[in-house]
């Protein structure tokens, strides 16, 4: 069992874990409890009754936050032409074809996305060794594989997570930051909820949502009801 330290032990005696918290009450908390100098992220962990082996039961997206992720992301986009011109105008941190494939081959690694034209696959693909351990390779499900590279950027600097079940058949995202007002991390908590739920495959029996908790990146977890969220 790992010890945790004295912070984290005040900390956790305001929440008690055996209570299911209300998302007003949970957001409240997850405030309180933080125990870091800095402004730490919000994250929401959800186990779902999913086989992530079934291709059918993979759940994948992403959605744009109401309130935003309180992070600037920094984008590179692979596209050339118009598409190019259009990441550019877009706010896109970095857009370029050949050369931006060998830039990243060669270490360049300071971006939090990547996005990129269907026809720039082909090139984006030799990167996957790079860019798939780090869950940074664009995807159509994501968004980040679109002509739309407007849309894409934008979405991407105006607040967009991603959501993906992984192996334990859970989900973990990042829905704002401490700082949020509790009524801007529970509007965020409930777009992704939504997606979530909506996202539900046929395949999945019995109740959806098994567990969900929210926490600080240094603060103890804060369970919700999973009944009250199916």
């Amino acid at each position: 069992m790992p010890k945790h330290g004295k912070k984290y032990l005040e900390a956790a005696k305001k929440v008690d874990p055996n209570k299911f918290y209300s998302i007003e009450e949970a957001m409240k908390l997850v405030k309180e409890t933080s125990y870091a100098n800095f402004d730490a992220s919000v994250e929401v962990s959800y186990n779902l009754s999913v086989d992530p082996k079934q291709a059918d039961q993979q759940i994948r997206g992403s959605l744009v936050l109401p309130n935003g992720t309180g992070k600037t992301q920094k984008v590179i986009v692979f596209a050339e032409g118009p598409q190019a011109e259009q990441a550019k105008a877009a706010g896109a941190d970095e857009v370029g074809s050949d050369e931006l494939v060998e830039k990243v081959q060669n270490g360049y690694l300071d971006f939090d996305v990547v996005v990129a034209t269907p026809m720039m696959m082909a090139k984006v693909g030799r990167l996957g060794r790079v860019l798939g351990p780090k869950g940074l390779m664009p995807n159509p499900k994501t968004g980040t594989v679109t002509m739309d590279i407007e849309k894409a950027v934008k979405n991407v600097k105006a607040g967009q997570v991603e959501y993906r079940v992984d192996r334990q058949a859970s989900i973990h995202t990042a829905i704002g930051k401490v700082s949020f007002t509790e009524e801007q991390l529970a509007e965020n908590f409930e777009a992704l909820r939504d997606v979530i739920l909506r996202a539900r495959p046929a395949a999945a029996k019995g109740q959806y949502i098994k567990s969900v908790a929210v926490a600080a990146t240094f603060g103890p977890g804060i369970k919700l009801d999973p009944l009250n969220l199916n």
